[in-house]
């Protein structure tokens, strides 16, 4: 498989040259969807006159717009975003492959006395790069994959257990998804996936941000949000996707694109089809608040807060200044 091509690195030399950080810094912005990343994260970059690096697992895909909030042209133009529009709907861009290309990125833009702002809601890519994971390059393997799966979660985890037992007390006996992935690692190169993994921090000082609001007004962000995505013309995009690449693409199975498509197939009206995408945005906020919960490093705030960017803009400021002091001492 072809590498993702990166055609946004034309305009590299160009991006964020104005940007007056002291010492190269990396902000991050994190969060459940809907929450108005995206929206602080603008706000911010244009006072730093910075850049944005996209944290989106699903942003990566090219002609998937709508369903998944990309940046829209107006926000491109006021500020360069990367990480976005990367790889064709029809590849798969690993985890690995996405840190190599946002710590490249960061590297770069350091390099131009730029600090970038990686913002978005996949707490995974995030974690690949402010940790700096060490994770196995082994590619996704479709036929074992296959052949593990067809012997079931309890085989499989049993084999786990056998091969690496460290993996196996990490990994719950109920986890499909990272108990095979942890059994390709291994018939791969060898190896237990646990010798593998490990964490190499960046030595970059990381400032960690997330917003939050009341569970009934991020219910109310969502339906807002959704309504919009169909006004927009969502059913007409997952329509043309699914002409083009067939429904069974694995991304129009995903969030918002998978409800759609089920009405188009006759199974549901779409009115129930929106009202599906409410309720499964609404429990896939709730796992990313749990997840960025997780996080100890993590500063939060309101997201309903009238003078929110000020807030972070002030924060950011002390921490900048802070920073500061300690390089120069």
């Amino acid at each position: 498989m072809q590498p993702p091509h990166f055609s946004q690195l034309e305009s590299l030399p160009q991006a964020g040259k104005h940007s007056g950080s002291i010492v190269p810094l990396l902000l991050v912005i994190g969060g459940a969807t809907a929450t108005g990343k995206s929206s602080l994260a603008l706000a911010l970059a244009q006072r730093l006159g910075g850049v944005i690096l996209s944290a989106d697992s699903r942003q990566v895909y090219r002609e998937f717009d709508i369903g998944t909030a990309k940046p829209s042209t107006r926000d491109r133009q006021q500020v360069p975003h990367y990480l976005v529009d990367i790889c064709a709907p029809t590849q798969t861009l690993t985890l690995a492959q996405y840190q190599r290309q946002a710590q490249g990125l960061i590297q770069q833009f350091h390099q131009l006395g730029t600090s970038p702002l990686l913002v978005g809601g996949t707490g995974l890519y995030i974690d690949a790069v402010v940790k700096g994971l060490r994770i196995p390059p082994v590619a996704p393997q479709p036929d074992l994959r296959r052949q593990l799966e067809a012997l079931g979660q309890p085989s499989c985890y049993s084999l786990l257990k056998g091969v690496d037992a460290i993996a196996a007390q990490r990994i719950h006996a109920n986890d499909p998804v990272r108990t095979v992935r942890a059994l390709e690692v291994y018939y791969v190169t060898g190896q237990p996936m646990s010798a593998l993994q490990g964490e190499v921090p960046p030595s970059y000082p990381v400032l960690y941000l997330a917003l939050d609001c009341d569970p009934l007004a991020l219910e109310r962000r969502i339906a807002q949000r959704t309504q919009a995505m169909v006004t927009a013309g969502l059913v007409e995009e997952v329509t043309a996707l699914a002409q083009m690449y067939g429904a069974e693409l694995p991304l129009l199975q995903t969030l918002g694109y998978a409800e759609i498509l089920q009405h188009l197939q006759g199974n549901c009206s779409l009115t129930a089809a929106v009202d599906n995408i409410v309720l499964h945005t609404r429990q896939f906020a709730k796992r990313q608040r749990t997840w960025f919960r997780n996080r100890a490093a993590v500063q939060w705030f309101d997201a309903d807060a009238e003078d929110l960017v000020d807030r972070v803009w002030e924060v950011l400021g002390e921490w900048v200044e802070k920073v500061s002091d300690t390089k120069s001492g």
